[in-house]
């Protein structure tokens, strides 16, 4: 398996969870702190922090801390691996089903062509 799939894996992983999902849309707005990102969800803190070091151990997200406050900030790089890996898998799904369709409609002039 090449090396590039691993930071795709984790990305994926992270975005597998709907928690993790409002958060990155919630940053894509503008940074904020653990307590304001934590705020909409019905959860114990220590568990949203789990969330946020998913979101940190990927890379989607970063921190910094002034004082006794923790402010995350979106980092879109992951992001663009992600959609370069993604945009590599379609352009070979759509090469293969090009082929398909190239050879299906080769086989239905073959079948036309032939005598009844």
């Amino acid at each position: 398996m090449p090396a590039v799939a691993e930071p795709v894996d984790g990305v994926f992983r992270a975005l597998a969870d709907p928690t993790r999902r409002n958060v990155l849309e919630r940053l894509s707005r503008s940074p904020a702190t653990v307590t304001e990102l934590a705020e909409p969800f019905d959860m114990a803190l220590p568990s949203f922090l789990q969330h946020l070091k998913v979101l940190e151990g990927c890379g989607l997200v970063r921190s910094s801390k002034s004082g006794r406050v923790r402010t995350y900030r979106i980092d879109p790089k992951p992001l663009q691996q992600v959609e370069d890996w993604l945009t590599q898998q379609r352009r070979m799904w759509e090469r293969r089903l090009d082929q398909l369709d190239a050879y299906l409609n080769e086989l239905k002039n073959e079948t036309k062509d032939k005598p009844k």
